[in-house]
């Protein structure tokens, strides 16, 4: 450590002289390893474990905070723990010691640490201990310990990386090895804080959108039950004018206007409270025993001045001897009026459309497609349509654009038939809504 401080310190006049007395010191320690038991000598001059206060423990660390870090150096040996702490304290960080197990780990549950440099052989409780109790606290087990460990303790150390030790560090100490491999440590410890902190944030951002979607949800509950009512009575009113007197052409023709919009936007308001209802399960099927023809001539029966208007082609193609199944007839004809509707919308005039039914793969259940010649659909959109309110800007015809609400039911009424709703589609090549119904003997 002189020699560092000399060398910074500008005075290399200084350096042969340490030079010597260091090379003297390597000789002497050579000879003492060659004499003397080294374990022994290390138990003989353990010091007895130290007892902490709580308080004491935590303002003493506490104010040795720094900007590189705080490390904790646990040794029995005085003298480690005085030449790990000079260097480290050299490298920036701030430096805690303990000369015992039980003391390191009652500063580790007291303080916040970034790392931990532990030694094997310790009296009172061993290196080997220390580590399983600090990876068994859910409070510490992702601080990074390094252990310090003789040359000859090798196989100890491979035990303690199994332990869970990041690292070692082999007695005596090499500066530069210290250096690099506390540095690598920090920087583990480091990228670790910042994912739980990124964590963290996002857990917080993730439940306010929570609540804010709640918000939404119920203040377009409110509003929706709010405004039937009093739509309601305001096409019973419309309706029983025209039923008082006689209209002229004008009047007729402003008053059916109104009354369009009017079933329109209660037809909106209805499909908000079904949407609201299946997801929360309050919306039971009625089961009952459906045809596959039938189901798909009325949807398209239904909308057929719809199409004309559009001079488009509605065509049906069901395949022969489809069996009759279990199904909620009035949602099946919701889900493939609305999928017929969305394909008029968005076809232009003079496109075709086709409405089929067949068996779906492996005869499981029936397939029902809806296929378009209309607009389509870009792929990184697919995920969003199904969304309440995710309708896809690109499929706008004329500035119309759907209520978000109809692909929303379809999803909810082919899932709670235990099926599946796809869609495949290209941008300017048309658009294909399917969903399958499972056979069911029995329900």
């Amino acid at each position: 450590m002189m020699i560092e401080q000399v060398e910074v310190s500008g005075r290399p006049d200084l350096l042969p002289d340490l030079q010597k007395v260091r090379a003297a010191g390597r000789l002497m320690l050579d000879l003492i390893d060659e004499k003397f038991d080294t374990n022994r000598l290390s138990d003989s001059s353990s010091e007895p474990p130290t007892v902490h206060k709580k308080s004491e423990h935590s303002l003493d660390v506490l104010a040795l905070g720094s900007a590189e870090g705080l490390i904790l150096v646990v040794d029995d040996i005085e003298a480690n723990r005085d030449v790990l702490s000079r260097r480290l304290e050299l490298q920036g960080f701030g430096v805690a010691t303990a000369a015992d197990g039980p003391t390191a780990l009652s500063m580790l549950r007291e303080n916040s640490f970034d790392l931990v440099l532990l030694d094997i052989l310790m009296p009172v409780m061993d290196g080997y201990e220390v580590l399983e109790q600090l990876k068994a606290d859910p409070g510490l087990k992702h601080l990074p310990v390094i252990m310090i460990s003789a040359v000859s303790e090798l196989d100890s150390v491979v035990r303690c990386i199994e332990l869970g030790a990041d690292d070692y560090i082999a007695k005596p100490f090499n500066p530069i090895l210290l250096k690099a491999r506390v540095s690598a440590s920090m920087g583990k410890k480091r990228a670790h804080d910042r994912e739980l902190a990124f964590l963290a944030e996002l857990q917080q951002n993730y439940g306010r959108l929570q609540n804010l979607e709640h918000l939404r949800d119920d203040l377009t509950n409110m509003i929706v039950h709010d405004l039937r009512n009093p739509l309601t009575s305001m096409i019973s009113g419309m309706m029983t004018l025209a039923a008082i007197g006689p209209l002229n052409d004008i009047q007729s023709e402003m008053m059916g206007i109104a009354l369009a919009g009017g079933d329109a936007l209660l037809g909106l308001i209805n499909e908000l409270l079904d949407v609201e209802r299946m997801e929360s399960g309050s919306m039971p099927l009625a089961y009952a025993k459906l045809n596959p023809t039938s189901l798909v001539e009325y949807a398209i029966n239904q909308l057929t001045p719809l199409y004309q208007a559009k001079q488009q082609k509605v065509s049906a193609r069901v395949s022969v001897d489809l069996p009759e199944f279990q199904g909620d007839e009035s949602k099946l004809r919701r889900v493939l009026g609305n999928l017929l509707g969305n394909a008029i919308k968005f076809t232009p005039s003079g496109g075709s459309i086709t409405v089929s039914a067949s068996y779906s793969q492996g005869n499981r259940g029936l397939l029902f497609c809806v296929n378009d010649t209309g607009v389509g659909i870009p792929e990184e959109a697919f995920s969003r349509i199904f969304e309440k309110f995710g309708q896809v800007e690109s499929r706008r015809v004329d500035s119309s654009m759907s209520s978000g609400l109809g692909l929303t039911f379809c999803k909810l009424a082919v899932e709670a038939h235990g099926g599946i709703i796809e869609v495949e589609s290209e941008p300017g090549k048309g658009s294909i809504f399917s969903f399958t119904i499972p056979l069911l003997d029995s329900r």
